[in-house]
C-alpha cells in the first residue's frame, strides 16, 4: 500500500487546477484577439475582388484611350506644323 503524503497531494491538485486555469486565461485570450481582430478588420473599407476587376478595366480602357489621343494630337502637329 502506498502512503500518501497531504503535502503533496495538495500541492499536485494546487498545480493541476493552476494548469487549468491558465489553460483557461490562454484560450480566452486567443478568442478575444480573435474578436479584436475581426472588429479591426471589419472596420476598414476594403473592395470586392469584383470592383476592383471594373476599376482595372475602367483604368485599361482610359489608358488605351490616352494613348489613342496622343497619337492623333502627334499626327495634326505634324500636319499642322
Amino acid at each position: 500500500m502506498q502512503s500518501e503524503n497531504p503535502f503533496v497531494a495538495d500541492f499536485v491538485k494546487m498545480m493541476n487546477s493552476a494548469a487549468g486555469t491558465l489553460a483557461g486565461m490562454g484560450r480566452e485570450a486567443r478568442e478575444n484577439a480573435r474578436e479584436k481582430f475581426k472588429e479591426f478588420m471589419g472596420d476598414m473599407d476594403y473592395v470586392t475582388r469584383e470592383e476592383f476587376d471594373a476599376v482595372k478595366q475602367l483604368a485599361a480602357t482610359a489608358r488605351e484611350e490616352a494613348e489613342a489621343l496622343k497619337a492623333r494630337v502627334a499626327a495634326l502637329e505634324a500636319r499642322n506644323g
